[in-house]
């Protein structure tokens, strides 16, 4: 037996603490809604300006690297429009969020958004016809009812001016699983930061075009707008969205679409202490019924590997 054998293939840090990674990048993600509510631009102008300060984090290590060009160019065409459907998902998933929060409260935009889990089971069992043991199905249904409950507590949101705004959350999070869904499946046989590249690319043209056709412009808004699109560049772009990217093919897309349902609580959280949003008695118990749903269903994760 060879020596290379016998020491065994060394883990990269990703694979050694990819689920950690995906739970930091959950708690970046939740401050996302919060930052959509105190910028006053549009929902497009946010995702342009977000990508744009984001985007070439990710392009110039890859263009500025001979190995990394080389991979890019391997991708294939198949690859490559996954890829950029992928994107364009994301980009509907930014443009309905940000659109929502404007119009509804941080913690019931959250809760709807996360019904994305749901996409991800109907993508993976029909689509990919991959097996989901039911006990993970469960634990998830459980949380999304954590979910329910949240939304039950104050029924006048689901009518009146806040109606669009749950509706848009709720389309933010089928965009959401759409996203999680297609990444899991790209992410086996593109290396990450070339899949994040090429993904955040496509979610960048579809907002710089979507600026043009509607006429709306990019400049000209209050100094705090840039500095709060500035934290979501840093905090949920690179600190979320790349990191879950990242992650994908190393931890199932599920895995990382159910930890995501966690963030209605510590969205509620940052709102309370970003804009002093305080959630009600039942709104507190549904995120503890989320919480504890998620670490059942971490429970049967590790028990499937």
């Amino acid at each position: 037996m060879g020596e290379g054998n016998q020491i065994g293939e060394k883990k990269s840090f990703i694979d050694k603490y990819a689920k950690i990674l995906v739970i930091v990048a959950v708690l970046c993600g939740a401050t996302s809604g919060n930052f959509g509510v105190l910028i006053t631009a549009s929902p497009t102008v946010i995702g342009f300006w977000r990508l744009t300060i984001a985007l070439p984090f990710f392009a110039i290590p890859i263009f500025s690297n001979a190995d990394k060009r080389k991979q890019l160019v391997q991708v294939s065409k198949k690859e490559l429009l996954l890829s950029f459907i992928s994107g364009a998902f994301l980009f509907l998933h930014y443009f309905t969020w940000y659109s929502s929060v404007k119009l509804t409260n941080v913690a019931s935009a959250a809760v709807l958004a996360s019904f994305h889990p749901l996409v991800v089971i109907f993508i993976t069992v029909f689509i990919y016809k991959k097996r989901i043991s039911w006990k993970s199905i469960l634990a998830i249904l459980v949380a999304l009812g954590g979910g329910i409950l949240i939304i039950c507590s104050d029924l006048s949101t689901l009518s009146g001016g806040k109606l669009s705004g749950n509706l848009l959350a709720l389309a933010a999070g089928i965009c959401m699983g759409v996203y999680f869904a297609i990444g899991g499946k790209v992410r086996q046989s593109v290396e990450g930061s070339i899949y994040v590249m090429l993904v955040f690319a496509s979610c960048w043209i579809c907002f710089a075009f979507s600026n043009i056709f509607s006429g709306t412009p990019i400049t000209g808004y209050p100094t705090m707008d840039y500095v709060y699109i500035l934290c979501l560049a840093f905090i949920c772009q690179i600190g979320s969205h790349a990191v879950f990217n990242l992650c994908m093919g190393h931890v199932s897309s599920l895995y990382v679409s159910a930890w995501e349902t966690g963030d209605p609580v510590f969205s509620t959280l940052f709102a309370f202490l970003m804009l002093r949003q305080v959630p009600s008695g039942a709104e507190v118990i549904g995120c503890v019924i989320v919480v504890a749903a998620l670490l059942v269903y971490n429970k049967f994760e590790q028990e499937s590997e």
